[in-house]
Order: C-alpha cells, then structure tokens, then sequence
C-alpha cells in the first residue's frame, strides 16, 4: 500500500511541470488596424496589457459585448479617444 502511494506521489511530482509550462497568458499577438463605428458601440471595458512577462507587445484589450476581445496599438490616437470615451461612460457622478 505504502509502495503504491509513493509511486503515485512520484508521478504527481513528474506531471507537475509538464502541465504548468502549458499554461499561456492570455496576450494579444498582433493589434486591429481599425474600429467601425457600430462595433464601437459594443465596447463595455478594455485592460491595459504590458509587454514582459509571456506578452511581447503592448496592447489595449478592448472587451466587447458577447465576451469578445479585440487588441489595439495604445499608441494610435484613436485608441486613446475610445479609452477616453469609456473612462467617461463609465464613471458616475456622486
């Protein structure tokens, strides 16, 4: 009994790093170039994504309605609006 444990235990021990390199970020690879308008209107958040860790580029998450995610360059003027427009939207006055 005491032999089937410790060889249970040595395979937990050898199936552990396997499965945590297997775990990725969730990280955006390459930015939209452009928004519509009427998908413009879907926005309800966005995430600010930095460049280390498992992320090489960085990036803003626009979260849409219907869980939908879309990736921006945060250094194109028209990110920055949209960003703008969300602070605004979503914050209530006292």
């Amino acid at each position: 009994m005491k032999f089937q444990i410790l060889v249970f235990l040595l395979l937990l021990a050898c199936m552990y790093p396997s499965v945590a390199q297997g775990s990725y970020e969730n990280c955006c690879l390459k930015y939209i170039v452009g928004l519509r308008r009427s998908m413009r209107r879907n926005i309800v958040s966005y995430r600010v994504q930095e460049a280390d860790g498992g992320c090489n580029i960085p990036a803003i998450v626009f979260k849409l309605k219907k869980s939908k995610t879309l990736c921006a360059d945060p250094r194109q003027v028209w990110v920055q609006d949209l960003m703008q427009k969300i602070d605004k939207k979503n914050t209530f006055p006292n």
